[in-house]
């Protein structure tokens, strides 16, 4: 997988400090300027110039050793601040554990942020969050359009999870967005690490759904269960999640793609023997239980609406 460094700090940047300034300018207009938002300022613009001594720090260190790779790792715990942004922090970290115990009127499976997205959201090439504050907005070719990271988060909610968007100002949200700051707070803006997404998949593959079923016995169904169903303690949370059926994400879902369920499955299947399938029996096995029964997503006809679909998308 080929990783770039290109850097391109000026327009975040610029942005924030239009931002403070935009801060300083409200707070001008008023009668009395109150000492916390001086403090405030204070700390915003700090966090710009700590900002900007990180870039230039790793865009020098990237000059001088062109074979430097910035890998994706969770932080230490311990650096979650002790404050009203640290406890936006630790709240993202739970729901990203136990969404559906903890928003149970949006998530409509049993599944979890971490079904899919490993190690808390940080593990490298199981779609990671590490830095993705920094690359959105941008556009999504599946509606589209431009899309914001709160779009991005609720898109996996009615589709991944079969469940309702969150409000976009909720709480909720704000402690996902936190969450995933917090994450990239060792990736600068506009600096790629080696991990993101899922490994790189030979997507030219025909996949052979029989040899797929025969492997699914044999390497996938003692975790998954025979059809996918998954295994649930008692509480009703699950020992490995499903991956077909009803407590499974919907047929509009990223994983219910044959070729992207390949990646994943390539990088990080059977549970702890990642890339020991070949692409082949990676695109074999997806093919076959991507297919299984599952949710149907409302108005997925509506997606890529400038005919630009892959070919494994479901319709």
């Amino acid at each position: 997988m080929k990783t770039s460094f290109k850097i391109n700090y000026s327009s975040y940047l610029v942005a924030t400090i239009l931002s403070i300034s935009a801060m300083g300018i409200t707070a001008c207009s008023e009668t009395e300027i109150k000492a916390v938002d001086r403090v405030e300022e204070a700390e915003a613009l700090a966090r710009v110039k700590s900002l900007e001594s990180q870039a230039a720090a790793i865009k020098e260190d990237m000059a001088s050793n062109p074979s430097a790779k910035l890998t994706i790792s969770m932080p230490d715990e311990s650096t979650i601040p002790d404050d009203e942004f640290g406890a936006a922090v630790r709240r993202g970290l739970q729901i990203a554990n136990h969404t559906y115990k903890e928003l149970p009127d949006n998530v409509g499976n049993q599944l979890n942020c971490t079904s899919c997205h490993l190690g808390n959201g940080s593990e490298a090439y199981a779609a990671p969050w590490n830095g993705m504050p920094g690359i959105y907005p941008i556009y999504r070719s599946r509606g589209g359009r431009v899309n914001s990271i709160q779009e991005r988060i609720n898109g996996c909610f009615e589709r991944s999870m079969n469940g309702k968007a969150l409000d976009l100002g909720s709480d909720d949200m704000n402690a996902m967005v936190s969450y995933m700051s917090w994450l990239s707070q060792d990736l600068p803006y506009g600096v790629s690490p080696e991990g993101r997404g899922f490994v790189e998949i030979d997507k030219n593959l025909e996949p052979n759904t029989d040899n797929g079923k025969k492997l699914f016995a044999e390497k996938c169904s003692v975790c998954h269960g025979e059809n996918g169903e998954g295994q649930y303690n008692d509480d009703g949370s699950y020992v490995y999640p499903a991956v077909a059926g009803e407590k499974s994400f919907n047929d509009g879902a990223g994983m219910a793609r044959t070729y992207t369920a390949a990646a994943f499955i390539k990088g990080k299947m059977p549970f702890g023997q990642g890339n020991s399938l070949s692409d082949q029996e990676a695109v074999d096995i997806a093919s076959y239980f991507t297919h299984l029964p599952r949710p149907i997503k409302a108005n997925k006809d509506k997606d890529w609406p400038n005919g630009d679909a892959p070919k494994d998308v479901r319709r």
